[in-house]
């Protein structure tokens, strides 16, 4: 075969696959999308380029096809990105994505959590009798001496000993709390939604007990700047665990095997995400919540800012996120 005649045979491939090489990859992929198609491709010019050598053609075109087999090779060779750009792009772009494509379960989860956090709260205020019908005698009188305003403690600042302690203590807390919103999943949807009511009531009822009796002042300083992350975080993992829960009882055209372990691995990937709110939290908690000489509007300001910056992250982070096929039609 001519030269000519090769490259007229050839020319429409070639350039298909130039188009396949300037095409932007998709977010944190090295490889195009479609592999498998450009392997094929790949493999075509590298069999063409030998052809061409073995021939004895043009310098000008084996110039081009040993361009094209280079480009093509480190494309799909490129080693991945660090596992730490990995992480980055996994928290800022996939992760926001995730929870708006669960959406359904984290309006679900937030009704249950901020349903009876707000309704005992409320009612505390108008009926505070009925906190020993919420809350046991222990626990109310446990949370009034923690939060008495006339405790010496409030106005003495906590050495740096106590505050990692105290860190530690506070991860174990939000941790088992997040695990057992997830796991519950396992028992059906009944899990997850009692652990997010029972939650939901013991929170409520201590705020509302403690703002109540004159309380309220030092509970709110200490809890608005870690309230952002620790609440987000159980509402998200009750979603978590909502989803896991429906794959038992409604798991579709799917068996109940296959739904349970494709919505366990999405339910993992968000408890990652609760995981690193949680960690967050207990640090705001016992390094900024507890210092008591911080005035009440700056607590209360950074405690509105840290809500702000969780719900856009969430509501924009990933906009331009193109996920795999397999996961953007997946249900």
């Amino acid at each position: 075969m001519k030269q000519h005649q090769f490259e007229t045979a050839h020319e429409a491939r070639w350039q298909s696959f130039e188009h396949m090489l300037a095409a932007k990859p998709a977010r944190g992929k090295s490889p195009p999308a479609d592999l498998r198609a450009y392997a094929a491709e790949y493999r075509r010019v590298c069999q063409d380029f030998a052809l061409a050598q073995r021939r004895g053609y043009s310098p000008a075109l084996l110039a081009r096809l040993q361009v094209l087999m280079q480009q093509g090779h480190h494309r799909l060779y490129r080693p991945p990105k660090p596992q730490m750009m990995r992480a980055v792009n996994f928290f800022a772009a996939e992760y926001p994505w995730l929870v708006r494509r669960n959406k359904q379960f984290h309006f679900a989860s937030a009704a249950l959590f901020f349903g009876p956090f707000i309704a005992c709260m409320l009612i505390l205020q108008w009926q505070p009798e009925w906190v020993h019908s919420l809350l046991d005698s222990e626990m109310i009188a446990q949370m009034e001496d923690m939060y008495d305003p006339s405790a010496e403690r409030w106005g003495e600042a906590r050495d740096a000993e106590s505050d990692l302690e105290m860190f530690g203590v506070y991860i174990m807390n939000n941790i088992s709390i997040g695990f057992r919103c997830f796991a519950s999943g396992l028992l059906g949807a009944i899990g997850p939604v009692f652990v997010l009511l029972f939650n939901g009531v013991i929170l409520g009822s201590v705020a509302g007990h403690l703002t109540a009796i004159g309380h309220g002042d030092p509970f709110w300083r200490f809890f608005s700047g870690h309230s952002g992350p620790e609440l987000m975080a159980i509402v998200i993992s009750g979603a978590a665990g909502l989803k896991l829960g429906m794959a038992l009882i409604a798991p579709g055209r799917r068996t109940r095997a296959r739904a349970l372990l494709e919505d366990g691995i999405e339910g993992a990937k968000l408890a990652l995400g609760v995981f690193m709110l949680l960690v967050f939290a207990a640090m705001v908690e016992a390094f900024w919540s507890s210092t008591a000489s911080t005035p009440a509007a700056i607590k209360y300001t950074v405690g509105i800012g840290l809500w702000l910056l969780i719900l856009i992250w969430l509501w924009r982070g990933g906009r331009s996120y193109q996920p795999p096929a397999a996961d953007r039609h997946a249900r």
